[in-house]
């Protein structure tokens, strides 16, 4: 079976819920009392099995207040995807996510898988973005749009898993590919802007437990952004 090395970067302001898409993808397990990231937060050695192909994802938990953005570029570098998320019920965390992506593309280029997430469906009652909205601004940006809850586990790893198998596919029959020795664009990803199909998870995808500790860069933590 092949194998892969992949880094996946979580994009979005603060308080929209990444750590917690993180933590349900990686660990099925929820916080309610999960703080807002104010460093960089590593998940190593996450392992999905894509086909004939065992994918080694590292994702960066980064954090979304404004003063944190000028050390997003740092951890953007070589990534293989993206995961940019949003809550539904704030449309200026929606508004944003076009400006992370804007980011993210002058830093690795513009030939980089990416999902959009929009999290917190479970409060459709108090939903602000409008749905038809994003999934139209994704899909013109080549993007798969998944609405996601942390809390309750919905799409969750429907939308990573869709993520890893559009990077896996992109990369194609290529061999020893590292985090760090390059991004999607080398391998023409992004599907020339065609997303990936949104029931990837069915189609022979495994995830496996990390097997590595988190590892962490910069300060402290405080808030909650469940």
């Amino acid at each position: 079976m092949a194998r892969k090395k992949l880094k996946v970067v979580m994009l979005g302001e603060g308080r929209v819920g990444k750590t917690s898409l993180l933590h349900r993808f990686v660990h099925n397990s929820f916080d309610e009392e999960c703080p807002s990231t104010t460093k960089a937060t590593m998940y190593a050695n996450t392992k999905v099995e894509v086909g004939e192909t065992t994918a080694d994802v590292s994702v960066w938990d980064t954090a979304g207040q404004e003063r944190y953005h000028a050390l997003g570029p740092i951890y953007y570098r070589d990534a293989h995807g993206a995961v940019l998320a949003y809550d539904i019920t704030d449309k200026d965390s929606f508004d944003k996510v076009k400006v992370w992506l804007k980011e993210l593309h002058q830093v690795v280029g513009e030939n980089i898988n990416v999902v959009v997430v929009g999290n917190k469906c479970d409060l459709e009652r108090e939903r602000k973005v409008v749905k038809k909205e994003a999934e139209e601004w994704a899909a013109a940006h080549g993007a798969q749009h998944f609405l996601c809850s942390a809390k309750l586990g919905i799409r969750v790893a429907d939308a990573f898993t869709a993520l890893v198998t559009a990077i896996v596919k992109s990369l194609g029959t290529a061999s020893g590919v590292q985090a760090g020795t390059g991004n999607g664009a080398n391998a023409g990803a992004y599907n020339g802007g065609r997303p990936a199909s949104s029931n990837q998870r069915s189609k022979g995808v495994k995830i496996a437990p990390d097997e590595g500790p988190a590892r962490e860069a910069p300060p402290e933590k405080k808030d909650c952004s469940c």
